[in-house]
């Protein structure tokens, strides 16, 4: 157990919880005598670890829709994602599995492994509280997001400048593609925003969509706007 708190980077007070949530079912029932599973710590964990990312979008993200909200939150709890976490740590070798699921993969298996990483959240959580929580949890989700290309992870600043000249009817605000560079695999696309016909701001990214919030944040910023 000590190993696995330093990968953890937590100290338990009660290391039965942490015991607890490497029980898988398959465990619990061919040795019986008291063992439980992991799923009632799993069924808490989900739940804490949806609160602790939707609250970290909605005070980071303050200009996405809650669709794109909804959506981008998912893509994060999702069992791809929190298998990968899992992984990370190296779960999987310290997991309590049955003779079958041993034998089966059951250390590899992606809906196991991301099981056990809400059920060690859940863990955490009652042993240390919410703030030990989030700091587990931020830590693996913070980069997943830093690392991601997806237009939805970028705040909506093309809704944000677009709220603002629109307290002038008369003004128009258009984006132009000025430039491509790189393979196709890889490639940047450079984006200017106009307003009527000023170049208002400039931006690059890897989708024209990515380069046009870029473009528009650059021009929120030069209008002095809080972003």
């Amino acid at each position: 157990m000590e190993v696995l708190q330093n990968k953890l980077d937590y100290k338990f007070n009660n290391v039965k919880l942490l015991e607890n949530a490497l029980n898988h079912s398959s465990y619990a029932n061919e040795v019986r005598g008291g063992v439980t599973s992991n799923e009632r710590l799993e069924f808490l964990g989900d739940s804490v670890l949806s609160v602790i990312v939707a609250s970290y979008l909605f005070e980071n993200f303050k200009t996405i829709p809650e669709g794109e909200l909804t959506k981008l939150r998912a893509s994060l709890v999702c069992e791809k994602s929190l298998c990968g976490f899992s992984r990370e740590i190296g779960l999987g070798e310290f997991l309590h599995l049955g003779k079958g699921e041993e034998k089966g993969g059951g250390r590899e298996r992606a809906s196991i492994l991301a099981d056990a990483f809400e059920a060690v959240l859940a863990a955490i959580y009652l042993d240390g509280g919410m703030s030990e929580a989030r700091r587990f949890v931020l830590r693996y989700v913070l980069p997943e997001l830093e690392h991601r290309d997806d237009d939805e992870v970028f705040k909506d600043y093309k809704t944000a400048l677009q709220e603002i000249i629109q307290r002038n009817p008369e003004e128009s605000v258009t984006y132009h593609l000025t430039g491509e560079s790189g393979p196709d695999h890889d490639k940047i696309f450079e984006v200017e925003v106009h307003l009527n016909s000023n170049v208002i701001g400039c931006g690059k990214g890897k989708s024209k969509k990515q380069a046009e919030q870029m473009a528009a944040k650059e021009a929120l910023t030069l209008m002095g706007a809080e972003i």
